[in-house]
């Protein structure tokens, strides 16, 4: 199994996309909504090409989103994108967007410094990207980390069936920085969704082909925008007018994720994977409610057990950024299996 690989649980309904690989022989993937779960290796199995391409139809895991074409005789030279989609108010998932009429193989990867000196390159995907569509990479990058985030190269080559000028190979490196990139949100070409984005060959001065029709590019692109980030809690926590007032419930200081307290009446049918996503799902929202409603601290009891779900809690506890620390609750009065959180 590798990370992009579609897989399926064995004693579960849910289907999804490796997206890496956690210690302990544990697979995390993503699933429907880009929702994360970690599953043992043993209860996965991958899912064959064929009924891969059958499902990715009518599934939102489909690796590209095509657009129409234009007519054959308007051809888009310029359209390469990078867009970042704001999964929350913390995270953003990375799109490469072909909005060109032209076929494009690529290489995407991060470049940054590396141990002693010079730069170091790893590689997130490479594949093709068919005219007018866009692929959606599996890595998550933090606002937090804003100021860490690498930079970006785009590696590619032009391909047109038939008669067409000959386009020197594409690369181009991005950087994102504060000052330009959360100036500008808009809707990204093809995903139609909005999007910090930037245009990678906005600046091309390739010769269009002799079969492009007078100005065409500027009839089917989008005029380039530009994305900046001193603005960028500002744009995100920006209050909408057209939003009404949310209230919001303060919890208790004290929330049990044990499946018996948060489903006194039993489990009914649900599977690990549900219980697992009803636990994480609580945890998320009694800590949103508790920062969002004045709480200094929230302890929460997740038991000893396998240990998945307290790492799960550690991990999302160290990426958030209204979190000031944690650490493990008193023993004398929770045992082994509570974690208290101090909030900003």
């Amino acid at each position: 199994m590798n990370i992009g690989d579609r897989v399926r649980l064995l004693r579960a309904k849910e289907q999804g996309v490796i997206s890496r690989f956690l210690p302990g022989d544990i697979i995390e993937i993503e699933i429907e909504d880009g929702f994360r779960i970690p599953v043992m290796r043993s209860e996965l199995v991958p899912v064959s090409p064929l009924e891969a391409e059958r499902l990715l139809k009518n599934t939102a895991y489909a690796p590209q989103k095509t657009a129409a074409p234009s007519a054959s005789t308007i051809l888009a030279n310029q359209g390469i994108y990078l867009a970042f989609v704001p999964v929350n108010d913390r995270e953003y998932t990375l799109h490469l967007i072909n909005n060109t009429d032209w076929e494009f193989p690529y290489v995407l990867g991060e470049e940054s410094a590396a141990v002693g000196g010079g730069v170091q390159f790893r590689g997130l995907h490479s594949g093709l990207l068919k005219a007018r569509s866009q692929q959606k990479m599996n890595d998550l990058y933090t606002h937090a980390k804003f100021e860490e985030w690498p930079t970006f190269v785009v590696q590619g080559l032009w391909y047109r069936e038939g008669k067409s000028s000959l386009r020197p190979p594409f690369i181009k490196r991005f950087k994102a920085r504060a000052s330009t990139f959360f100036k500008n949100k808009t809707t990204a070409p093809i995903l139609q969704q909005p999007a910090f984005m930037t245009q990678l060959d906005a600046d091309a001065t390739s010769a269009a082909p002799a079969d492009q029709a007078p100005n065409s590019n500027r009839a089917t692109n989008p005029r380039p925008t530009t994305i900046q980030p001193e603005d960028l809690k500002a744009e995100m926590l920006k209050p909408k007018s057209d939003t009404s007032p949310v209230s919001v419930e303060r919890p208790s200081s004290v929330v049990d994720l044990h499946t018996e307290a948060l489903l006194p009446k039993g489990q009914g049918t649900r599977n690990p994977a549900d219980l697992l996503k009803l636990q994480l799902d609580t945890f998320d929202k009694a800590l949103e409610n508790a920062i969002a409603s004045g709480m200094h601290e929230i302890t929460f009891i997740h038991g000893v057990g396998s240990g998945a779900l307290r790492t799960e809690l550690h991990k999302r506890l160290g990426r958030h950024p209204n979190v000031k620390f944690f650490e493990d609750a008193q023993k004398q009065k929770f045992g082994y299996g509570a974690t208290k959180v101090t909030i900003k």
